[in-house]
This record gives structure tokens, sequence and C-alpha cells, in this order.
């Protein structure tokens, strides 16, 4: 009997996450929307990015930043350089020149070249310092961003409730469309939930790469040391002070879907150790303090969990002999077997199409449990390239 509650108990869990909250959230979008106010308000923008050793996408990210559309006397752009080791900083130097010495009409590039490395959370403390901006534009040095994206976040701050909204991560190529593989089907999801929370309330988290936010709320809490996901913890700082966070689509950027496996694992790994870490670091977001706890939790909180459920309803099933949950036992096999031949790279047809996103909710799940190990035994995840 125990084992049969076990069992549910465990199914229920990885349904929620992976789709009762969904449910619950667009039952919320119906029975109470928040809709924004957007309006053509243009504020002081400051973009803000941390990077190191980025010498080969650098020059093509800033002239990104500088093509955007948005009036050049209302940007500038702020690097930090982390201890860069390749030509970063010298770059760096011939744009914040080229930008102060006149010429061609541009955005002011500012730039804090530090000798050594004292990690992301570090450095944008530093920026957030330096920047001048009424709004922040928080970015990623390796995505390129859409030239009418910036202009489209910042249309949202004319409703006085938000204080920062977060744009759209394309995997992808802006030629060919998103692609619908492999993680791109686990984006594509996630950025739903995502959408779903904005209609109603606040996203727990922005996209990295892609989010603006009023500089005026980051003035008391700087980052902790070593904090791991600045881009929930920036955000949820922003929830705590009355505001909303939104998520905006209209606003992209583009990234490659493709990074390598062992990279893409370990990006993974490193993104759920954050979520570890938070606990640590701002206990306050299980509190009351949180105005979206519930969301944070079913968000954030609650995939950590499935990888335990998943395995607790493999063993159950094992070991009840009644023909459903032989049956769930075939069904669980057979999917983990889907996942194991797309992890080798065997193609089997018609089924490929279910094998590739089978294996992507394998790696996930996967390095969810190396990111418990790593809180357990207080193995740090390191800010990297």
């Amino acid at each position: 009997m125990k084992m049969r509650y076990v069992f549910w108990f465990s199914a229920a869990l990885v349904g929620y996450s992976y789709l009762g909250y969904s449910v619950w959230l667009w039952l919320r979008g119906r029975w109470s929307p928040r809709p924004v106010r957007r309006g053509s308000w243009l504020p002081s923008v400051s973009a803000v990015m941390v990077l190191r050793n980025e010498e080969a996408v650098i020059e093509e990210k800033l002239e990104n930043l500088l093509a955007l559309d948005y009036p050049e006397d209302k940007f500038d752009i702020v690097v930090v350089s982390d201890g860069s080791s390749d030509r970063t900083a010298a770059i760096l130097d011939e744009y914040a020149l080229s930008s102060r010495t006149g010429g061609e009409v541009r955005a002011e590039v500012r730039t804090l070249i530090k000798p050594s490395s004292q990690g992301k959370a570090a450095g944008l403390n530093d920026a957030i310092q330096l920047a001048t901006g009424e709004l922040l534009f928080f970015t990623d040095a390796r995505q390129h961003i859409e030239s009418g994206a910036l202009r489209k976040l910042v249309e949202n701050f004319s409703d006085p409730e938000v204080g920062a909204a977060s744009g759209e991560l394309m995997l992808g190529d802006p030629s060919s469309g998103e692609t619908s593989k492999g993680m791109g089907v686990y984006w594509r999801v996630e950025k739903k939930i995502r959408e779903l929370e904005s209609q109603s309330g606040s996203v727990p988290g922005a996209t990295g790469a892609i989010y603006c936010a009023r500089r005026e709320l980051f003035g008391a809490a700087p980052l902790p040391e070593g904090t791991i996901l600045d881009d929930v913890l920036l955000p949820m700082q922003v929830v705590r002070r009355g505001y909303r966070v939104i998520f905006d689509a209209r606003a992209r950027a583009w990234d490659s879907p493709d990074l390598g496996d062992g990279r893409e694992f370990y990006r993974k790994v490193r993104t759920l150790s954050g979520n570890y870490q938070l606990l640590q670091l701002a206990p306050w977001l299980l509190t009351s303090e949180n105005a979206i706890r519930f969301e944070f939790i079913s968000h954030k909180l609650s995939r950590l969990a499935v990888p335990f459920a998943l395995l607790a309803l493999l063993i159950t099933s094992l070991f009840l002999p009644q023909p459903f949950y032989r049956i769930a036992l075939g069904l669980q096999l057979a999917f983990y077997a889907l996942s194991v031949s797309a992890l080798a790279g065997m193609k089997i047809g018609p089924l490929s199409r279910i094998a590739e996103p089978a294996r992507t909710f394998l790696v996930l799940n996967s390095a969810a449990m190396v990111a418990f190990v790593n809180f357990a035994t207080g193995r740090k995840a390191i800010w990297v390239r």
C-alpha cells in the first residue's frame, strides 16, 4: 500500500511540474489578467555586460549593440572585462577610445578592465555602479539582439508597476527560424510558461541575454559574491521591492542551439546548481517577503525534485505486481530506451522525432541530479565563458 502512495505521489509531482503548473497559470490568466500598459517613453538606457576571454565575439557584439534602434544620446554601453587573458581588454579599449574622440556619432562605450577575475556577480555590481541610465539593459557577449528589441522592452516601463522586462531568447538562426529539436523543444516550453506567468503576475527570473530593469531598484542590494543565477536573483529583488517582472516575446535575441553536448550539459548543471545556491544566498525567497513565492517554488524548485520522483516511479513500478504498474514499467523503460538511442545517435525512423525530446528530458534531469550532488557535497559551480 505504501509503495502505491509513493508511485502516485511521484507521478503527481512530475505531472504538476511539467503540465499542472502551466494549466493553473492558464486558468489564472483567464480569471485575473494583468495586461501591461505600454507606451512610447524613451528614457536613458545603459547596456551592461560582463565578460572574460571573448575576443572571438566581442567586436560583433559591440557592433550589434551600437546598431540597435535607440537614440544615441540616450544610450551608452558599460562593459566589464573580468580578468581576460586574451585580446578582449585591448578591443574594449579601442571602442572606448573611439567613442570619446569623435568621428561617427555613436553611443558611448565605457569599460572597466579588471586585471584578475573576481567573478560575474562582482563584475555586474561594478557595472551597475558605473551605469548612469534610468534603465539597465542586461545582455551577454554571444547572443545577437534584434534591432528593435530594446525599444520594445522599454515600452513596458511606461507602466509604473513594471520593474523589469525580459525578452525572448531564440535558439536557431534568424534566416531559418528557431530549431524544433532537442533543447529547442525544452526552451519553447519554458518560454510559454514565462509568458503565462507574465500575463497575470510576475516571472521568477529573466532571460540573462536580454532584459531591462529600473536602475534605481539595485542601489542598496549588491549581488552576493559568487552568485550563479544573477538573472534570477536580480529580478527577484525587483519583485521584493513591489514591482512586476514581465516577459515580452516581441523583444528577441538569437543564440546557437548547439554548443556541444558536454558544454550544454555543464551549463544546465551550473544553472540548476544555482537554484540550490539561491536558497542559501536569499532565504527570503521562501518567505512572505517574496510576493511570488508559489510561482518561484513551482517553476524553479519543483524541477529539482523531478529526478527523485522519476527514480521512485521506476523502483515502485518494479515491485508493484498489478497489470497497470507492469504497463507503467514498460512505458518507462521504452521511454528511457528512446532517450539512450538518441544519445547514441541512432536513427530509428519515425520514432526519432520522439527520441530527441526524450533525450533532452533525460539530460535535463540527469543535470538536476548532478546539481543536487554538487549541493550536497559543497562543490561549487564557477562562472566560465
